[in-house]
């Protein structure tokens, strides 16, 4: 017996391919279902458009009341609608007055006369939903019902076309339709909604002859059309990432620092720098990319409280604006993690950057959706997690209210998750604030414990006296100097 070879076919959804396990299986039946307002319809247009032309033609059934025309007009918006497909390669058929009598075996009977007319390679019915709720308001459409479905399945199974039925339901688990059993593929679109922030998931729940991501993932219906994130996988570090980390140290730009940390910061690290406001975290994480920057390695600031110009860092503009560091601005609210990364891998491999900033924390939470604030520590974790294992170091700034009598160092409890710890915080001397650093820790290396006076200056940090010998400064005691 020779083994059949299947073809995949590409979906022109960013991000669907990928969850489906390299595209929508030749000759395949699929479900796309889910919620009202999902999107059910306008993934259906940008796969038909991305793959249909005059060697592969699609055919799209309506069974909505509206006329094709209306929902054109719509989809018409997004650049992915291509209006010389029109009537060539794509071919619209409005089912509507057929429905009127619920006549299913009339119903099947056109389909079948349109798909022998045109010979599609591609077929689209939508809403099958439509159909189910139209027999239902009728006794001999709820007898008929069964009967229909199982032609219609059975024979769109046996059509040398790629088909696609596209329904309103309310959950996969809730649905005992015959269609469910029919279909090769399904895919679940749904919308949650949670305080004042809407968030769109997506799920393949079944793809068969291929391995599929498991797992819900999140979507985003832009100007563009749908772009899906597909959730990103934590994988266990090789030997030869951990022997590099514990070999090859990163310079942050400033020596005595470096002194501080045992020689610098481990490559693959994630450093976290905390401190209260106008400490100087960013001129920090400045100094980090310069120093990037002057030996070639180019570097990616993901910024979640400011815009570039807001920064009022002359030396990091003039770096943004030269290309060697790249900027994320994320200052949009309720995205999903998946969202962030998915920005942030792609720059990180474009620019080939190996060190990475994210300023702040605290706008880090903000800017995602209120549904994945809850679990901030478990995205916290994957972020850092899934940066440093592509062999990136990331220094990480989170803002703390100067408490003398209070050790922390996150608002959430997060340090764990640092590889290291820069603590920048206020000390009162002489009737002044002045500003003091200290090095908390360095996961598997010895560093200064001592305590250093530092002033920012035009050329950024520079680090003074240390204050060992003083007594009090911890308290909050005044200390002559």
């Amino acid at each position: 017996m020779t083994k059949v070879s299947i073809q995949r076919l590409a979906t022109g959804v960013p991000g669907l391919d990928e969850l489906l396990g390299g595209g929508v299986p030749e000759y395949s039946f699929n479900l796309l279902a889910g919620t009202p307002g999902s999107g059910k319809t306008t993934m259906a247009h940008q796969i038909m458009f991305s793959l249909a032309n005059p060697q592969r033609r699609a055919l799209f059934f309506t069974v909505l009341g509206e006329p094709p025309l209306k929902m054109l007009r719509y989809q018409q918006q997004f650049p992915f609608f291509d209006v010389s497909k029109v009537n060539q390669s794509i071919k619209f058929v409005n089912l509507a007055a057929d429905l009127l009598d619920g006549d299913f075996e009339q119903v099947l009977e056109r389909i079948n006369e349109e798909v022998q007319a045109f010979a599609p390679s591609l077929v689209f019915v939508d809403s099958f939903r439509s159909m189910v709720q139209s027999a239902q308001a009728m006794d001999a459409g709820a007898r008929s019902l069964p009967h229909f479905v199982q032609q219609l399945g059975t024979q769109m199974t046996s059509w040398l076309a790629t088909t696609f039925l596209i329904g309103e339901y309310l959950a996969p688990e809730t649905e005992s339709s015959p269609i469910f059993t029919v279909a090769d593929g399904i895919i679940w679109l749904s919308q949650l909604i949670y305080r004042d922030a809407l968030v769109r998931k997506i799920q393949v729940v079944k793809m068969r002859g291929q391995s599929q991501s498991l797992g819900v993932h999140t979507f985003r219906i832009s100007d563009s059309g749908l772009e899906v994130f597909p959730r990103a996988v934590l994988k266990t570090p090789t030997a030869e990432r951990i022997a590099q980390a514990s070999d090859q140290r990163l310079s942050l730009g400033i020596a005595a620092i470096d002194q501080m940390m045992g020689g610098g910061l481990p490559i693959g690290y994630s450093l976290l720098v905390v401190g209260p406001s106008g400490s100087g975290k960013t001129v920090l994480a400045t100094h980090f990319l310069a120093e990037g920057v002057r030996i070639g390695e180019p570097g990616v600031i993901a910024q979640f409280e400011k815009s570039s110009n807001q920064l009022m860092n002359r030396e990091l503009n003039v770096m943004i604006a030269s290309g060697d560091i790249g900027v994320i601005n994320t200052r949009t609210l309720d995205l999903s993690l998946d969202e962030i990364l998915h920005d942030l891998i792609a720059m990180i491999t474009r620019m080939q950057a190996k060190r990475v900033v994210i300023d702040s924390l605290s706008g880090f939470e903000m800017a995602l959706a209120a549904v994945f604030r809850e679990d901030f520590r478990e995205s916290l974790y994957r972020l850092v997690t899934l940066l440093t294992d592509m062999g990136v170091t990331v220094l990480m700034t989170a803002e703390m209210a100067d408490n003398y009598t209070e050790l922390r160092f996150s608002p959430h409890g997060n340090a764990f998750l640092a590889d290291a710890i820069l603590m920048q915080r206020y000390v009162e001397m002489k009737g002044k604030l002045r500003r003091a650093l200290s090095v908390v820790k360095v996961r598997g290396s010895a560093h200064s414990d001592d305590i250093h006076l530092y002033d920012i200056t035009a050329d950024g940090i520079a680090i003074g006296t240390s204050l060992n010998q003083f007594q009090g400064i911890l308290t909050g005691q005044p200390v002559a100097y």
